[in-house]
C-alpha cells in the first residue's frame, strides 16, 4: 500500500479516458483499491475533508473509483445507466485543485451500475450530496473535471474567499425540475 501524489490540475493524465478493467480480482486491482484507500485517508487526516478519490487523481489510466462514508466503496468499471429529471447546483471542490471551489449543475438522481472486487455486477440508485459524489469521480474517469463543467454566473471562487461569502449557505443547492430528460434504458445490462 503507498500514499500516492494527488494529480493536480494541468497533469495530463487528469484528461485521459481510463480503460477498462478486464479481471475486476487481480492482483493489480487490489494494490490500486489499496493505494486509493491510502491516499484518500492521508488527504483527509492532512485537511480534514474528502469522500472519494478516483484511479487517475494517483496516475493510476484505469476506471477504478473508491467511496468511503460510513464503509469502504470500491467500484471497478462504473458508469452511469440512468439520471433523473431534477438537477441541483453545488459547488464542487476537488483534491486535483483543493484550493477552487466550481459550481456546476448536477443530477439530483442517478442510477450506477459497475463491478466489486470479485467481478460481479451491480446497479445502485443515489440522490443528492451521493449522486453528485459519483457523478464527480466517474467524471475524472473520462477526462472531465469540475472546471469543465461551471454553472450560473460567477462560478469559480477560491476556498478561503467561499468561507468567507457562501460556507454559510452550504455547499449543496435545491433540486431543480429539468424540463427533458436524459433517461437511458436500463434493458440488458445486468
Amino acid at each position: 500500500m503507498t500514499i500516492h501524489r494527488i494529480r493536480m490540475l494541468g497533469d495530463p493524465i487528469l484528461r485521459t479516458r481510463c480503460e477498462p478493467i478486464a479481471k475486476p480480482q487481480s492482483a493489480a486491482v487490489r494494490v490500486v483499491v489499496d493505494d486509493l484507500r491510502e491516499t484518500l485517508r492521508d488527504f483527509q487526516s492532512r485537511f480534514g475533508y474528502g469522500r472519494g478519490i478516483a484511479a487517475p487523481q494517483i496516475g493510476a489510466p484505469v476506471r477504478i473509483v473508491y467511496i468511503e462514508m460510513e464503509q469502504p466503496w470500491p467500484l471497478i468499471n462504473p458508469e452511469i445507466v440512468d439520471v433523473g429529471n431534477e438537477d441541483f447546483t453545488v459547488w464542487d471542490d476537488c483534491f486535483s485543485f483543493p484550493n477552487l471551489l466550481v459550481r456546476v449543475s448536477r443530477a439530483h438522481h442517478i442510477k450506477v451500475r459497475y463491478q466489486d472486487l470479485k467481478g460481479a455486477w451491480h446497479l445502485t440508485e443515489l440522490e443528492g450530496d451521493r449522486a453528485e459524489l459519483l457523478q464527480h469521480e466517474i467524471d475524472h474517469l473520462d477526462g472531465v473535471l469540475a472546471v469543465d463543467r461551471p454553472h450560473g454566473l460567477d462560478p469559480f471562487c477560491l476556498r478561503e474567499e467561499w468561507n468567507r461569502q457562501h460556507a454559510h449557505e452550504g455547499r449543496f443547492g435545491e433540486p431543480e425540475p429539468r424540463s427533458e430528460s436524459y433517461a437511458t434504458p436500463l434493458t440488458g445490462l445486468l
